[in-house]
């Protein structure tokens, strides 16, 4: 059920502390990270600590939550010190747009020339 934890889930497991992540940031609603695969110097993603698939069921769902979430990764960009040359958060949404886990999430990117458009 949406909102619950997902026993398969990975990041409901990170959020349960079963499975370890290197946390640089956590909040009541939140739950910041370093992407285990970085695609750029800075590779930070942020999660809601409930279960929805996605940024577009997350928003229906709990609109505070999906606020939560962009608030905490513009957070993470000040933290990382970011913010001055620029960021990128990113939202993939389905497994055609590189979506490998079905549990909400933004990426926040910086550190390197981010061409546009995305591909």
């Amino acid at each position: 059920m949406a909102g619950e934890p997902q026993a398969d889930c990975l990041f409901c497991k990170i959020v349960a502390g079963e499975v370890p992540a290197t946390v640089v940031r956590e909040t009541e609603t939140t739950v910041a990270f370093r992407d285990i695969n970085p695609q750029a110097p800075t590779h930070v993603l942020v999660i809601p600590k409930v279960h929805h698939p996605d940024a577009a069921s997350l928003a229906a769902a709990e609109p505070q939550i999906a606020a939560d979430v962009l608030r905490e990764a513009g957070q993470v960009a000040l933290d990382e010190k970011v913010e001055e040359n620029g960021y990128r958060i990113v939202f993939n949404t389905g497994a055609g747009a590189g979506q490998t886990v079905f549990h909400a999430h933004a990426h926040v990117l910086a550190g390197r020339g981010l061409n546009w458009p995305p591909g």
